[in-house]
């Protein structure tokens, strides 16, 4: 799996032939201590764990660490870098089939996500629904940060 250029799909019939593509990898991040902090700001979620580095210097990572949830959410940016679609009116994010997180993100660390095409099928006569699995890597690790099923629809 190497680094991939931004695959570029123009319309309906050119995401139909997505199906089972592998997108490849986005360039590496890093998740910060402000960003995990803005997060916690956002979502009223300030459990020790992510928030206070000298406590989670003792606790069992070690470190501070990414909210699951910050982790899934940086799949929509991430998935910029792996496909760019034109051609369409429309692309809304319809939901999550699964989605688990093996493994924590340590604040410092660096995390790039993976993309397949699963499968695209028409919806509603003018669109299409694309069913991707992103996997979101940690650098240095063997086992990833999240998995997750995701499904978009793009109408024409």
């Amino acid at each position: 799996m190497t680094n991939a250029a931004t695959t570029v799909a123009t319309g309906i019939e050119e995401l139909t032939a997505l199906a089972g593509a592998d997108l490849g990898v986005t360039a590496w991040h890093e998740i910060t201590q402000d960003r995990v902090d803005t997060f916690a700001d956002a979502t009223d979620d300030h459990q020790w764990i992510h928030v206070d580095a000298e406590r989670a210097r003792t606790g069992p990572f070690g470190t501070t660490i990414a909210h699951g949830y910050l982790t899934l959410s940086l799949i929509i940016p991430l998935f910029g870098e792996l496909l760019e679609i034109r051609g369409t009116s429309m692309s809304v994010n319809y939901g999550l089939e699964k989605v688990r997180f093996p493994s924590p993100v340590p604040v410092g660390s660096r995390i790039r996500l993976h993309g397949t095409v699963d499968s695209v099928d028409e919806v509603g006569g003018n669109g299409v629904q694309m069913a991707l699995t992103f996997t979101i890597e940690i650098d240095g690790s063997t086992k990833p940060a999240c998995v997750a099923q995701a499904l978009f629809r793009h109408y024409a």
